[in-house]
């Protein structure tokens, strides 16, 4: 049988993890011992002083997770309703989190069901925003050439794989994360200078422009995971220590995460309304032709924009990476939806919007997952997508507009 440290000890064993947070009334509860079985594998650890734990385990699967209530300090039971042992099951990811309640729990509405909401929507804003990193990069293509691009996700995926490949040369953390940033941004250049404009050039629809998009995003997958190989990789510093500030508990990668992705949405932002370009990027959005007659150079500020969009979709593929934790070569290609969620729902080519619909999707899908079992969390996001295309298609922030 394998047989983990407690969670204050990160073994890293296996690429797949399983992990929790055991809390109560009166805060963590620690030294509470706690069993993963399945895929012929067995593995224990105890939750640690913060009350986290972790077991990694060697394939993703089904497995079950019990909690040894004997255990557990007098006076602290689970709440009515916990199912225990329960069964947890890996959907797309290489970390899955399973939450048990102490006390009269969710039922009642006492404070582990706000600590476990408080965690749950700080995990959901951290997500958000990661999206909207890349979310914001595919609106602001859109809005300036009105492509729908497919293969944005494996501009997410590239970043990731550059960061991890840079780390491999033996380059420290930080320098291969800017690398990869500007490796994405190079990218996204060589794309639009070798295949976007001159199909803008040559006249174009943006439907067959768009069918071009879905196979270069199949051929740039391949590619990668030709070269890349298909084992999920782990990111020097990947199974950040867990870090408690009163309420929330949160991993040092998910809170650098966050900040990282609000710095850069703050940067952009910025250039969007304070500078000349960005100016200039917001009237190639509303209208090409006018913005042409008026002296821009259209092409430019296109050229531009695929290049701010690369370096946004790099970072977010890299963030990604951290928050799953893991880089494999179709990991762009799982939150792609997500990411169209996101536009859709704030709005398609506005950047705003795209920031906007992108918290609320990350919202709820972390936070649905206090009641949905974690392989249902990515459907629910979706549905939203179809209800806002159901009642409201231009999206929160978009404008009604006429067609024919």
């Amino acid at each position: 049988m394998y047989r983990q440290a407690p969670a204050s000890v990160q073994a890293g064993e296996f690429q797949n993890r399983i992990s929790g947070v055991l809390r109560g009334a009166d805060g963590p509860i620690a030294d509470v011992r706690i069993t993963v079985t399945g895929e012929d594998f067995e593995g224990e650890t105890t939750s640690g002083e913060n009350g986290s734990w972790s077991i990694d385990v060697p394939q993703q699967g089904a497995y079950e997770v019990e909690l040894d209530e004997s255990t557990l300090p007098d006076g602290i039971e689970l709440a009515e309703g916990q199912q225990n042992p329960r069964t947890v099951t890996f959907a797309g990811t290489t970390n899955v989190t399973t939450l048990f309640l102490f006390g009269e729990g969710i039922v009642t509405g006492t404070s582990n069901f706000l600590d476990t909401l408080v965690d749950r929507t700080v995990a959901g804003l951290s997500f958000g925003l990661l999206l909207a990193l890349s979310a914001v990069g595919l609106s602001l293509i859109f809005g300036t050439t009105g492509l729908t691009n497919f293969a944005h996700g494996e501009m997410v995926t590239a970043g990731a794989v550059f960061a991890f490949g840079f780390a491999a040369l033996g380059l420290p953390a930080f320098l291969a994360i800017v690398l990869a940033v500007l490796g994405g941004a190079a990218l996204g250049f060589v794309q639009d200078a070798g295949l976007w404009k001159p199909l803008r050039q040559r006249g174009s629809g943006l439907i067959p422009m768009m069918i071009v998009s879905i196979g270069l995003a199949l051929a740039l997958r391949y590619i990668i995971q030709f070269n890349f190989g298909g084992a999920t990789q782990q990111l020097p510093g990947a199974q950040g220590q867990m870090l408690n500030f009163g309420l929330i508990s949160i991993t040092r990668n998910n809170l650098t995460s966050l900040i990282v992705s609000l710095i850069a949405i703050l940067l952009i932002a910025f250039l969007l309304l304070r500078t000349r370009i960005g100016k200039a990027t917001r009237a190639v959005a509303d209208n090409p032709a006018l913005a042409a007659a008026s002296g821009i150079d259209v092409d430019r500020v296109i050229r531009l924009v695929w290049v701010i969009g690369g370096a946004l979709a790099a970072l977010g593929g890299i963030l990604w990476a951290y928050y799953r934790p893991g880089v494999s070569f179709n990991m762009g290609q799982q939150i792609l939806l997500l990411i169209f969620a996101g536009v859709v729902l704030g709005g398609l080519g506005t950047v705003f919007g795209a920031l906007l619909g992108s918290v609320i999707v990350g919202l709820f899908v972390e936070v649905s997952t206090i009641w949905l079992q974690a392989d249902l969390k990515y459907v629910g996001a979706l549905l939203i997508m179809i209800l806002v295309l159901l009642f409201r298609p231009q999206g929160i922030l978009g404008r009604r507009e006429r067609i024919g």
